[in-house]
C-alpha cells in the first residue's frame, strides 16, 4: 500500500505515511499507464508489450513445460557463465516478492575454486558432528568425493547466497522465493541449478562457517549454478495429490 503527502519545503510530491501503511511497494506507480506519480531512490519501472495481460505473454501449456522441465542438476562444465548472463540471474531475483516488501535480502556469489574447497570441507565438518547426519549422509559423502573435488557442490562454479540480516519464519519464504525466480531464469537462461540445503544447515548451526563466504545474515539460502553436463528426455513422474475441498 502506497499513500502520498506533501512535501511542502521541497515543493513536490513525495511518499509519506505517518501510519506506517506504505511499504514502498509501487502498486499505485504500477497501476498508472503514463508517469502520473513521481518516485525517488525506488529503482525503474520496466514496460512492455503484454504487461497489462501476462496471460498472453506465455501459455499454460508453455509455462507447465518449462516448469515440468526444471530439474536439480548436479553435474556441471568447467566453463564460466558471463556476467553479463549471471546478471540477468540476479535482476530476476531482485523482482521475487518478500513478506511486507521488506526486501531485506543480500546477494553473494562465490567463484573462488579454492575457496569454495574451503568452504565444502568446512560443511562437511560441521554435519559430521551430528550422528544422526553422519549415518545418514557419511557414506555418500566419502562416494561423492572420489567424483568430486567439492562433493558439496558437485564441483560447480558459482555458489550463490541469498542472505537476510532478519531471523523469522517469513524470511525463509522470502528467500526461498527469491531463489525460486533465480533457478528459472537460469534455466531460461541454459544453465542448470540446484538447491544447496547441506551448506544452509551448516551455516545455519555455525556461524563460523559462513565466515569462509563472508556471509554475515541470520538467515540464509544457497544455490549452486552453471552450465549442466547432462541431459534430460523427459520429466520424472510424480505421484498425484488428492486437493481437499477441489470437487
Amino acid at each position: 500500500m502506497s499513500i502520498l503527502g506533501i512535501n511542502q519545503e521541497q515543493d513536490k510530491i513525495v511518499f509519506n505515511d505517518p501510519t506506517n501503511f506504505c511499504n514502498l511497494c509501487g502498486q499505485c506507480i504500477a497501476r498508472y499507464p503514463q508517469d502520473a506519480i513521481l518516485y525517488e531512490g525506488m529503482g525503474e519501472t520496466y514496460s512492455y508489450e503484454g504487461i497489462d495481460k501476462p496471460e498472453n505473454i506465455a501459455s499454460y501449456e508453455t509455462i507447465y513445460k518449462f516448469l515440468r522441465a526444471n530439474r536439480s542438476i548436479r553435474r556441471y562444465r568447467t566453463k564460466k557463465v558471463p556476467n553479463d548472463i549471471l546478471k540477468k540471474v540476479f535482476d530476476a531475483m531482485l523482482h521475487a516478492p518478500t513478506a511486507e516488501n521488506a526486501r531485506t535480502e543480500n546477494y553473494t556469489i562465490l567463484s573462488d575454486t579454492e575457496q569454495i574447497k574451503k568452504l565444502n570441507d568446512a560443511v562437511i565438518e560441521e554435519l559430521m558432528k551430528k550422528p544422526e547426519v553422519k549415518v545418514k549422509y557419511g557414506l555418500l559423502f566419502k562416494l561423492l568425493g572420489k567424483t568430486f573435488n567439492s562433493p558439496i557442490f558437485f564441483d560447480a562454479p558459482y555458489v550463490v547466497f541469498v542472505e537476510s540480516p532478519l531471523e523469522n519464519k517469513s524470511e525463509f519464504i522470502n528467500i526461498g522465493n527469491i531463489i525460486t525466480y533465480g533457478r528459472l531464469a537460469a534455466q531460461a537462461l541454459g544453465l542448470g541449478t540446484c538447491w544447496n540445503g547441506w551448506t544452509q544447515i551448516a551455516m545455519m548451526n555455525n556461524p563460523d562457517v559462513k565466515k569462509i563466504a563472508n556471509i554475515k545474515g541470520k538467515t540464509v539460502g544457497v544455490f549452486i549454478l552453471g552450465y549442466p553436463a547432462v541431459k534430460f528426455y523427459c520429466s520424472p513422474p510424480r505421484s498425484p495429490k488428492s486437493v481437499e475441498g477441489l470437487d
